[in-house]
């Protein structure tokens, strides 16, 4: 089994270590996991052919690929050429837009906050909620472009720094600092992960949050399960805010998640179960 990991140069760097791991963990299931810069990579329509070029030059495709950028886009190439991509386009398309999500997540009636839609094309003069808010822009990832209002000055700097067009409006009644992430691979949920951060509003772990091993009651299973079921998952992470009566209230799906918040706190190794699922994907692929 030959399979592709693709990153861009920058995400590169900063996740070398996860790199090697991953092609390590492939390598002990006999996959020959190949590292791929998405710069050295050309996609496109040519007289009707897909066309994938790397450095420049045809090549002869992977059956898979794990893709760690971005861009639906390039997924749904990929899957046009007869390579399966994890995760693949349907999960990258909604999952990295927050709007989108919470769209799709309200038609499983899994609690979320109140969440209002606006462009900054067509900016409100005042929120549709009553101050403080949360503003997070529809395609901001790892707790960036997300601002926490407390006026109306706020609302208007903010507004008037939005980097994107989309943005999400939201409630802020939940205990702010503090979120849960769930790990899924497939229809199983791996772990969960408490995240704290008595600094910042906001709970990722890589602006200075605390993680702690999360054990989730069978209620909880049951309303991500509900999540698990609707889509068709390969690795994501699945993240709750906690409201003021300690309830799980659906936030966002990371899906370029990492492992190491996981690895920190438990002994589980995420990436040699994700390479299992592949594989079992791809033969489940071949024989159907």
């Amino acid at each position: 089994m030959k399979g592709w990991l693709i990153y861009d140069k920058t995400a590169a760097v900063e996740n070398n270590t996860y790199i090697e791991w991953f092609i390590h963990e492939a390598k002990k299931q006999a996959i020959d996991l190949q590292f791929i810069f998405r710069e050295d990579i050309s996609i496109g329509i040519t007289e009707g052919q897909y066309d994938v070029y790397l450095h420049g030059k045809r090549v002869t495709l992977p059956q898979f690929a794990v893709i760690r950028t971005i861009e639906p886009t390039l997924q749904a190439h990929l899957e046009s050429c007869g390579v399966m991509t994890f995760n693949n386009a349907s999960t990258s398309q909604v999952c990295n837009h927050k709007a989108w999500t919470h769209v799709e997540i309200n038609k499983l009636s899994i609690p979320m906050v109140t969440t209002y839609f606006a462009t900054k094309t067509a900016v409100p003069s005042d929120p549709p909620l009553p101050y403080p808010i949360v503003v997070k822009e529809a395609t901001g990832r790892s707790g960036k472009q997300v601002h926490y209002i407390q006026n109306e000055q706020e609302w208007r700097h903010c507004t008037q720094a939005l980097t994107t067009n989309e943005f999400i409006i939201q409630a802020a009644n939940v205990k702010l600092g503090q979120d849960v992430r769930v790990f899924v691979i497939g229809k199983e949920i791996i772990g969960a992960v408490l995240r704290k951060n008595d600094h910042d509003f906001r709970a990722n772990f890589k602006l200075g949050g605390q993680a702690f091993l999360y054990e989730l009651s069978l209620k909880e299973k049951m309303i991500i399960q509900k999540i698990v079921n609707h889509f068709d998952f390969g690795l994501v992470g699945i993240d709750f805010l906690i409201n003021e009566q300690d309830e799980l209230v659906f936030n966002e799906i990371e899906d370029v998640v990492g492992s190491r918040i996981l690895s920190e706190v438990s002994n589980i190794n995420l990436l040699e179960k994700y390479v299992t699922y592949i594989k079992q994907q791809l033969l489940h692929s071949a024989f159907s």
